[in-house]
């Protein structure tokens, strides 16, 4: 991984958004060999989390709420329904439309999950007291939610 060290050029170093790309390549990476390690996929958790928050919900506003294509829902819920983590039934108001539950086996796999998850915070944020590691996460979820709040239709 390239560093933001003493041979790399100033305007680098001082570039906020040069060390948000070099920082987010780390986290996915670690975030992958997590998720691969724990047998899920990033999209898996996404969806998972998704369901305890907000319940049964139709795969469509299932895709929407966790952020992903709905042609991308369709493939990582035949993968944890494959692994019964999650049930579809027929919607009763529209025969159409899937309503997708989190089984109990869900359950359970998301709080391993969730382990995970720390685990990456862990290793990713170690440098950084729980203080700093707070405050970084609050201006990052400041910068996400303007620029959401920008781009939103």
């Amino acid at each position: 991984m390239t560093t933001a060290d003493a041979q790399t050029p100033a305007r680098l170093r001082d570039a906020a958004s040069w060390l948000i790309n070099l920082v987010s390549a780390h986290s996915h990476r670690l975030v992958a060999d997590g998720f691969a390690a724990a047998g899920a996929r990033g999209y898996h958790y996404r969806l998972l989390a998704t369901l305890d928050e907000y319940g049964p919900s139709s795969q469509a506003d299932l895709g929407r709420r966790a952020g992903i294509d709905r042609s991308d829902v369709v493939a990582a819920l035949n993968e944890l329904a494959a692994k019964n983590l999650i049930a579809r039934s027929a919607d009763p108001s529209d025969r159409r439309r899937n309503i997708v539950t989190l089984t109990p086996g869900g359950s359970r796999h998301l709080v391993e999950l969730d382990k995970v998850v720390s685990g990456i915070q862990d290793d990713l944020l170690a440098p950084l007291s729980p203080a700093e590691r707070r405050r970084l996460t609050d201006l990052l979820t400041r910068v996400a939610d303007h620029h959401a709040k920008s781009h939103r239709p």
